[in-house]
């Protein structure tokens, strides 16, 4: 079952376009250019009850533009959505009850309180039973290591435990459906880990729908089994995270491990290297080359010919640089959008 459909979702925007210099400037006030510019440009797609939704883009694609219209914040200048069988920008009390956003760089909790003052009025809004209060903030706290920091004023938590809270109190009322907007953003490792394993536990256990934006590719590598990408406002992918590298991923890495060999050796292991591939590392007893896919296995033939190996390992391109890759244009996306 679809809880949340959207389709030729499009949003733009009215800019004012200033002319150069003071005479721009002065003319103006007295007559103003506007320019439309669409920050996402009909955008369509359906996520399943339960599912973990990686939303991907550059900066400017328009991620966060969508999260907003789906949350009911922005109205879309086309287009359609429902969520949960609302829509959303009516911001009826039904829809707001089961349904959270939270975005990594924007504060819900109050500055001056404690976390658990913020956390209890929170409940209050939602109107949420104590003991069922109590339950939640125990259990999630606890899950999060953040138990101790729950009577510590907001402003004196670190920006891990700060943004630990938030993820407490954007599920105090058990939303259905969740929206995150870079929710590990700026964290440290360790942080980082431990938002991942709760998040991967709450949807686990309450089969929350989780639609989540991040840049850190561990985020989704670890958490979302299906991609939703988008660039310049518009969807070119939806499918598996696995599809992107069948799709995008036109090399294969192959690591070599051997004896270091003599100057004149090693200047020949070079040399057939750079035939075969792009080198990324060259040194004594190591050689990394990135070739093409369809010529791996002939690749591999050649250099165990030139290369006394000890050991060989061919993996695929880290998913990140191949993201990377699609967003900085050096990777051809001109194939149709869609799984």
């Amino acid at each position: 079952m679809a809880v949340i459909e959207v389709n030729q979702l499009t949003r733009t925007f009215r800019t004012f376009k200033k002319k150069p210099g003071l005479a721009g400037a002065i003319r103006g006030l007295f007559h103003r250019e506007y320019e439309e510019v669409s920050a996402v440009k009909n955008v369509s797609f359906k996520v399943e009850e339960g599912e973990f939704v990686g939303f991907l883009g550059p900066n400017g694609a328009g991620k966060t533009t969508t999260l907003k219209m789906l949350a009911g914040l922005l109205y879309p200048s086309s287009g359609t959505a429902r969520v949960l069988g609302y829509n959303p920008w009516e911001r009826k009390d039904g829809y707001r009850r089961q349904f959270a956003l939270l975005l990594g760089q924007k504060n819900q909790l109050w500055w001056d309180l404690p976390a658990y003052e913020s956390l209890l009025l929170n409940s209050k809004i939602y109107d949420l039973a104590p003991k069922e209060f109590e339950k939640s903030v125990q259990e999630m706290s606890e899950m999060l290591n953040v138990k101790d920091k729950l009577n510590v004023n907001v402003r004196e938590l670190s920006l891990g435990e700060r943004m630990k809270m938030e993820l407490i109190a954007a599920l105090l009322h058990k939303p259905r459906v969740l929206f995150l907007d870079e929710p590990t953003i700026g964290l440290d490792v360790v942080s980082q880990k431990t938002v991942r394993e709760f998040l991967k536990e709450h949807n686990r256990i309450r089969k929350t729908t989780i639609v989540l934006t991040s840049h850190y590719m561990a985020d989704i590598e670890e958490l979302c089994n299906r991609v939703v990408i988008i660039d310049k406002g518009k969807l070119f992918f939806d499918g598996e995270l696995s599809q992107i590298m069948d799709r995008f991923a036109d090399s294969k890495r192959i690591t070599i491990q051997y004896d270091p060999l003599t100057e004149a050796a090693e200047n020949e292991v070079g040399r057939v290297a750079e035939m075969v591939g792009t080198v990324i590392e060259k040194k004594a007893g190591l050689l990394k080359v990135q070739v093409a896919r369809e010529r791996a296995i002939q690749a591999c033939k050649t250099l165990l010919d030139a290369v006394p190996a000890k050991d060989i390992d061919i993996q695929e391109v880290p998913i990140e640089e191949v993201i990377r890759g699609i967003f900085s244009g050096e990777t051809d996306v001109t194939s149709n959008p869609g799984s």
